[in-house]
């Protein structure tokens, strides 16, 4: 290939469509019974990845891809250097295999599994160093494939993209969706975005069948070329391996053909195909690429009425005010009722639920709050971490609570799980509270059009860096979020901080308000919540010989007094009484 194979590989599936190869791990497990992941092989048996390059290039692929899906530090668990050494050589492998051959080479870069934050950091930056060594190694054309989403890629499709052919392809279930809770709509649309990216489409997951109904289902734009290369079936697990039968061989080439006329540029296999399943699509395929119709922008039809549920629809000049009820530790809910109840004529916007805060077990949260608002007819939100559940059971959870007319969350990313119990317990952390904010954004542009759920974050302002702060309040504005609601303030400190906050990005905020009942409560906040900030002059306003009213006045005093500094900026507050004392507010919001 030449230095231009971006510009090459264009101008060449403008005039016919190429076939990619079938799928390697799989396909190297079923020739060696091997138990080690392929990619060691580029190390170790060299011999039996040039086979298996040969061997599809033989049945009449025109882009091989490198063997090296899962070489990085993450998959492989191995140092850096060994992993550099491993993608050399996978590249080199392929390159002699196709040595005289009119065939490409594709760098091949699998989804790096990472669920943390920090390890979603490492990984972004492991995407550009892996490309920065295949650059290196003279790759020109790039697959990023069996992608959960983008979030990772950015900077390492920066590094390429005008150097390369890049292509970018998502793995989503047989309903459409991916392991980070996004549809094959918003994922192509997120791509299509991107003009570094040549080509966007599928692999994996599903089989040829699923994989037509998606493609036929996403609205592409046409600006970009397609691809897809879905897996074999659907494989049965014997003896705790993953098995796939090639007695639909005829059947797999069909339903490709057919994505081909559907519009499809690139196409090939993913796991369980074979060089035979890309013998018979080459047999049967028309390469020939059809003239395809100009590229038409069709005028957005007039959206019907959209009703607001938010908490705040039509209380535009007026403090909102939102009240935390904390759900129960057990299974007696006498307390919460009893203080909802109360809060029933208050003038109460919202009541909101804490999910498991500090990683401790409570009643559910979304549970909690539709028992609430079917009791008390009050508007609800509950809390909604991302600790607990990977991106499936989030989804079906807002479903479920959508079902039952909630439709106010705060979205938080989550206390991570105690210390004591980690070994038993595990956090999930599929994605953070920004990561979630695009999945429900997601869920409303595709399901909830009529009626969007309203969704809204936390803010920090105790960070030591509040400038970091800041940029996580309008990534979260970015992704969807109408509304913030900030850690308790009690000093002038933490007041002008939110203030910052509001005058660099315009948020609605409702300022948090925690009103200490006596010295003993102060002192456990200080020492045993994290992120709420009890300085000593907040101490020095409670007394150990306080009787339970004079504890609770002292509260009364320091909410009005924060109020009161941040009356001519906030949007509302966002009360948390400790022990459910929810009977100050009235006290609190006498004038």
């Amino acid at each position: 290939m030449t230095p231009q194979t971006k510009t090459v590989l264009g101008s060449r599936l403008a005039q016919q469509k190429l076939l990619f190869d079938g799928a390697f791990g799989t396909y190297y497990a079923q020739l060696f019974d091997a138990k080690e992941l392929p990619e060691l092989a580029n190390t170790l048996h060299p011999e039996r990845v040039r086979q298996i390059h040969a061997e599809y290039i033989e049945a009449g692929a025109q882009i091989i891809r490198t063997n090296t899906f899962a070489a990085n530090t993450f998959s492989l668990d191995l140092p850096w250097e060994t992993i550099q050494d491993n993608l050399r050589q996978g590249y080199r492998l392929a390159k002699e295999a196709a040595r005289g051959k009119d065939v490409y080479v594709a760098a091949d870069i699998g989804q790096i599994p990472s669920d943390s934050r920090s390890g979603r950091e490492a990984a972004a930056k492991e995407y550009t160093e892996i490309c920065r060594t295949f650059l290196e190694e003279g790759a020109d054309c790039f697959v990023f494939e069996t992608l959960a989403d983008l979030d990772d890629l950015q900077e390492a499709i920066r590094l390429v993209g005008d150097k390369a052919f890049v292509v970018v392809q998502f793995s989503v279930n047989q309903f459409g969706y991916s392991n980070a809770g996004l549809s094959a709509r918003k994922l192509i649309q997120r791509a299509e975005e991107i003009p570094l990216i040549d080509a966007v489409g599928f692999n994996c997951g599903v089989g040829p069948g699923h994989m037509q109904q998606i493609i036929r289902g996403v609205p592409f734009s046409g600006t970009k070329f397609r691809t897809a290369l879905p897996n074999a079936g659907y494989p049965q697990y014997v003896s705790n391996r993953m098995i796939f039968h090639n007695r639909n061989i005829d059947y797999f080439a069909s339903k490709v053909q057919d994505m081909a006329e559907d519009g499809a540029d690139l196409l090939g296999g993913c796991c369980g195909t074979t060089p035979e399943h890309i013998r018979a699509l080459r047999a049967r395929l028309s390469l020939t690429q059809p003239k395809k119709p100009p590229v038409i922008s069709i005028p957005a039809r007039e959206k019907a009425p959209v009703e607001d549920h938010s908490f705040f629809a039509g209380k535009e000049g007026k403090p909102l005010i939102a009240v935390e009820l904390a759900p129960p530790l057990g299974s007696d809910d006498k307390a919460l009722m009893d203080a909802a109840h109360l809060l029933q004529k208050s003038g109460v916007d919202v009541l909101t639920f804490p999910d498991s805060p500090s990683g401790r077990t409570r009643a559910d949260s979304i549970l909690v709050a539709e028992k609430v608002a079917r009791v008390t007819g009050m508007c609800v939100m509950p809390h909604i971490c991302c600790r607990d559940k990977n991106a499936i059971a989030m989804r079906s959870q807002l479903l479920g609570a959508y079902l039952n007319h909630i439709q106010n969350f705060l979205v938080i990313t989550g206390d991570p799980i105690p210390s004591m119990v980690r070994n038993s317990v595990k956090s999930v952390f599929n994605f953070d509270s920004v990561g979630l904010m695009r999945i429900i954004n997601d869920m409303n542009e595709d399901q909830f059009a009529s009626s969007p759920i309203c969704f809204g974050g936390a803010i920090n302002q105790g960070r030591k860096n509040l400038d970091f702060e800041i940029s996580r309040v309008k990534k979260k504005m970015a992704a969807g979020a109408t509304f913030f609601l900030t850690q308790p303030a009690s000093t002038k400190e933490s007041i002008d901080r939110i203030r910052r906050i509001k005058e660099a990005t315009g948020a609605r905020i409702l300022c948090g308000i925690m009103p200490f009942v006596s010295l003993k409560n102060a002192i456990f906040i200080k020492n045993e919540m994290t992120g709420i900030q009890v300085t000593d002059e907040v101490l020095a306003r409670y007394r150990p010989d306080m009787t339970r009213e004079e504890g609770e006045q002292a509260g009364v005093q320091l909410a009005k007094e924060m109020m009161a500094l941040s009356a001519d900026f906030v949007d509302g507050y966002y009360f948390s009484f400790p022990f459910n004392r929810v009977g100050m507010l009235e006290k609190i919001l006498q004038d």
